[in-house]
């Protein structure tokens, strides 16, 4: 398989930690770098902060305060 250029990068998703909503805790989250047009900048997986609130995949990493 030829690749052209770095393609990798665009497929690794990016760790960043978001404050919670409910807490403000910080939780650490993945981030999607790449995809089909509205998945960019989306979490990949479910996330749980401590006091229980879900972060669900899918939601936009600006919808929440960043570190």
């Amino acid at each position: 398989m030829l690749l052209k250029g770095c393609q990798e990068g665009k497929g690794t998703p990016r760790l960043t930690e978001v404050k919670c909503p409910k807490c403000g805790q910080w939780v650490e989250v993945f981030i999607k770098m790449g995809g089909a047009p509205g998945q960019t900048g989306t979490l990949i997986a479910d996330e749980v902060c401590e006091c229980g609130r879900l972060l669900p995949a899918g939601s936009y990493e600006t919808e929440y305060a960043k570190n």
